[in-house]
């Protein structure tokens, strides 16, 4: 997923703002729940994606729906709507995640699988690379993607390891085609 400059750029200001302060752990809750929250309401992403509807309302709203966070989370969230970058809270919170993850080391894994698997799977999968280097301190998302046919393609970070039947399908293909 590309993120933003504008996104990296708000991320990176909140998390020196919450190093200075010492709220760095409360805003990172708080940031997983408008992730949470901004992924499961269509309605709340339609809300703050309407051009029409003016800042004072949505600042309005945003205060109503966030008045149990801190008022550093609740004054990012004015902050961004006043500068008419609503549309990108979701992702400045996921970038600030991010960061505070990248400090704590947390390396983040995406396997992607024709079939769920249970975490016994993905725990061998996590053994067997040597990508993921501290297995009890990764991020591990799973996608059930059927045309991949079978196996795994296995992602940390920008490294890539695709052991899909479809990959191995598409190269002796592409071998019986060169010879």
């Amino acid at each position: 997923m590309l993120t933003s400059k504008v996104a990296k750029r708000y991320a990176q200001g909140l998390l020196e703002f919450t190093n200075e302060s010492g709220q760095t752990e409360a805003v990172f809750s708080e940031m997983k729940d408008v992730v949470k929250l901004m992924s499961e309401s269509k309605d709340l992403n339609k809300f703050f994606l309407t051009p029409y509807i003016d800042a004072n309302k949505k600042t309005e709203i945003a205060n109503e729906i966030f008045k149990n966070f801190s008022p550093v989370a609740q004054n990012l969230i004015k902050l961004i709507i006043k500068n008419g970058r609503e549309n990108q809270i979701k992702n400045i919170a996921q970038q600030y995640i991010n960061k505070v993850e990248d400090i704590k080391g947390v390396q983040r894994v995406t396997i992607t699988t024709a079939t769920p698997l249970s975490q016994e799977n993905i725990d061998q999968i996590l053994k067997s690379t040597s990508l993921v280097t501290a297995q009890n301190n990764a991020d591990v998302e799973v996608n059930v993607k059927p045309e991949i046919l079978g196996g795994y393609i296995l992602r940390v970070g920008d490294q890539q390891v695709d052991a899909s039947v479809k990959s191995k399908l598409n190269k002796i293909k592409k071998d019986f085609q060169l010879n």
